[in-house]
């Protein structure tokens, strides 16, 4: 289970898209997610990118919180693709982030 929420993960997708723009509010955004967000938003990542499977996503979150040796936000802003990757890890996990995104889009 991802341990923050589709609405946060969401947010990201949405930043990282217009990175050049919106990479200071990005940083500070993940810079201010709890630890376990933090891991299961790099595992999500890894998922995505078919470094782990949907199905080893503990296994994924333990290994982000064990290997965590630059600031998170450094480490995921610094992954080409990464609303791709997220987007990916999200559809591997069967869960959508289309109406989270749209809510955002509208000024939810």
């Amino acid at each position: 289970m991802l341990d923050i929420s589709t609405y946060k993960v969401a947010q990201v997708v949405l930043m990282a898209r217009e990175l050049g723009r919106a990479e200071p509010e990005l940083r500070a955004f993940i810079d201010r997610l709890t630890e376990e967000e933090q891991a299961s938003l790099v595992a999500l990542m890894w998922i995505g990118r078919e470094s782990f499977g949907a199905d080893e996503l503990e296994e994924a979150k333990r290994t982000a919180m064990a290997e965590a040796t630059t600031p998170t936000a450094n480490y995921l802003l610094g992954t080409p693709h990464l609303s791709d990757h997220l987007e990916n890890g999200m559809d591997e996990l069967g869960i959508s982030l289309v109406d989270d995104e749209d809510d955002l889009l509208r000024g939810g």
